[in-house]
C-alpha cells in the first residue's frame, strides 16, 4: 500500500534531504585513498548530526550504520568495514538522514582520486545522465514504467546491464516503502503506477559492466555484488511529486 505524502510532509522532507545535500556535499571532498570505510561512516555519522539530523540506515532491522560503502564489484548495503580505498577504486556512497520521522536516500558513484582511464569514466557518466533523464519523467500524470524505460533503454543502449533484482522505492516513513521503480520495463506501461501528488520515491540506476545478475558476497550478510565481479554503480536521488510539480529533495 502507498503512504502518500502530505505537502506538510514533503516540506519536511525537503528539510532533510537539504541537510543530506550538505553532508554529502562535506563528505566526498574528505574521501581519499587510505582511509578505511569504518572512517568514511564515522564522518558520515558526524557530519549528519552537525546539521540536526539522525541517522537514517540504522534503522533498517539489522543494520547499524549509517552508509553502506561500495567498492567496484560491490553494488549495494556493503556495511562499512576495515577494507582501505585505493586510488582508482570506484566508490559507491550510500547514505540517509532521518529528520522529523521521516527518511530521505540518496547514493552517488564515482573513481577515488579522481583520475581514471575513459572507458569507467564513460561507465559513470552514462549512469548520472540516466538518472537525470529518468527524474525528468517523473511527473504527475505519468506512470512509473516511463521512468524504468528511460533506465532501461539508456543502460542498455550503452552496452551496460541493470541489476534487475534491485530497484528504486518508495520511501518516507520507512525507510523502503511501496511502490518499486524497476530499472527495466517487466510489464506494459500502462498498466504501471499512474504518478500523482503525494509520491514520494527514491529512483535508482543501479547497473553493471558485464550483467544483470547479482551474488552475495562471501562472508558478508549484507553486502551484494554483481555475480560476475564485473564493475557496479548507482545513482539515487529522492524525488517528491507535489502539487507545484516535481522535487528533487536531494
Amino acid at each position: 500500500m502507498i503512504d502518500y505524502k502530505s505537502e506538510d510532509e514533503i516540506e519536511s522532507m525537503r528539510q532533510g534531504g537539504t541537510m543530506l545535500r550538505n553532508v554529502v556535499n562535506q563528505l566526498l571532498p574528505l574521501i581519499k585513498e587510505g582511509m578505511t570505510t569504518e572512517e568514511v561512516d564515522r564522518i558520515a555519522t558526524e557530519l549528519i548530526k552537525n546539521q540536526g539530523g539522525d541517522i537514517s540506515f540504522n534503522k533498517v532491522k539489522g543494520y547499524r550504520w549509517s552508509t553502506c560503502l561500495c567498492i567496484n564489484e560491490q553494488v549495494v548495503h556493503t556495511p562499512p568495514s576495515k577494507r582501505v580505498l585505493k586510488n582508482g577504486d570506484v566508490f559507491t556512497v550510500d547514505i540517509g538522514v532521518y529528520y522529523k520521522n521521516l527518511h530521505t536516500d540518496y547514493a552517488t558513484t564515482f573513481v577515488v582520486g579522481g583520475k581514471t582511464d575513459p572507458e569507467t569514466e564513460r561507465f559513470l557518466k552514462i549512469g548520472k545522465e540516466t538518472l537525470e533523464k529518468a527524474i525528468d519523467r517523473a511527473k504527475s500524470g505519468a506512470r512509473i514504467g516511463e521512468i524504468s524505460k528511460v533506465i532501461q533503454d539508456n543502460i542498455y543502449g550503452a552496452g551496460y546491464f541493470i541489476l534487475k533484482e534491485l530497484t528504486g522505492h518508495g520511501v518516507g516513513k520507512e525507510l523502503h516503502e511501496d511502490p518499486f521503480v524497476p530499472g527495466y520495463l517487466d510489464r506494459k506501461i500502462e498498466k504501471t503506477l499512474k504518478i500523482k501528488p503525494g509520491l514520494v520515491i527514491a529512483i535508482e540506476v543501479i547497473y553493471s559492466k558485464g550483467t544483470e545478475e547479482i551474488a552475495y558476497e562471501s562472508g558478508n550478510d549484507w553486502s551484494i555484488t554483481s555475480s560476475d565481479l564485473s564493475l557496479t554503480a548507482c545513482f539515487e536521488h529522492t524525488i517528491a511529486i507535489s502539487e507545484k510539480g516535481t522535487i528533487v529533495l536531494t
